[in-house]
């Protein structure tokens, strides 16, 4: 009987046969998940022979012209494309990976309504009823922006302001916002969480853009967006924390992320 050992590299070494950077190494990945799958107790993690494969073809592909983000999602193992089960395991590089390979090969619009948003619908509706799986929606989150952030990216002066309503931490929705209109060429400048008024209006101000998109998942801090003080500038709302409340002239609130979307696009 004849006995095949396992062979394992280091970064270093991967890097050097690849004739990449060992930077180039690190941030794929720390962005798609493709980095060393072994790992001994007490020691460095170490690349295996299926990670070096994988990782061979990132280079000819991206070699090729093939977008690192879409050449990651085309070696992705095709038992790593469930999301759900990544987020189980609080996997956040695989479930980076799993939302880029996704986005990669349908879009950001259809992975968000069609995979990740019922994936965080669910999980919602199960930390309501159990008080169970609120570390695995943190981990869901940071990894889903982290994802929306790789494949979303637009050079150019921005032509909307994103921006949450004051106090509203929950910046995801505009992360997944960014990326679409970034996927359409749209250039947009996101100002994350809690905006307070004023800063808000100094923004508009100073980017002068053609559109300015809110989001509040919360009516009090929906009440705290300063609508009537951000001029001429058209003024798009979404998020439940609008429901109900009066908007004054030419302010429109979209209730889809396709929405949110189209109505910009024919506004710029």
């Amino acid at each position: 009987m004849r006995w095949r050992w396992a062979v394992e590299w280091s970064a270093g070494a991967v890097a050097r046969m690849l004739g990449i950077s060992p930077t180039t190494l690190r941030t794929w990945d720390r962005r798609y998940g493709l980095g060393p799958s072994t790992r001994h107790e007490g020691k460095h993690r170490r690349y295996s022979e299926d990670d070096v494969e994988r990782l061979k073809r990132m280079v000819e592909l991206t070699g090729s012209g093939v977008a690192p983000a879409s050449a990651a999602a085309s070696v992705m193992p095709s038992g790593d494309l469930d999301f759900e089960a990544a987020a189980d395991l609080l996997d956040a590089a695989r479930m980076r990976r799993v939302a880029v390979g996704l986005i990669a090969r349908h879009g950001v619009v259809h992975t968000w309504d069609a995979v990740l948003m019922p994936f965080l619908v669910a999980l919602g509706d199960r930390i309501s009823s159990t008080a169970c799986g609120v570390e695995v929606e943190h981990v869901a989150s940071g990894s889903i922006s982290d994802a929306m952030r790789v494949s979303g990216v637009a050079l150019g002066e921005p032509s909307v302001v994103l921006a949450c309503a004051p106090d509203e931490q929950h910046s995801l929705p505009l992360d997944v916002l960014a990326a679409a209109l970034a996927e359409k060429g749209c250039v947009s400048r996101n100002l994350g969480a809690r905006v307070p008024a004023v800063a808000l209006v100094s923004a508009a101000n100073r980017l002068e853009p053609r559109v300015v998109f809110v989001w509040a998942h919360v009516r009090v801090y929906a009440e705290q967006v300063p609508l009537a003080d951000l001029g001429d500038v058209p003024v798009l709302v979404g998020g439940p924390g609008w429901d109900g409340m009066p908007l004054p002239e030419g302010v429109e609130r979209v209730a889809t992320l396709g929405a949110a979307v189209e109505t910009i696009l024919n506004r710029i």
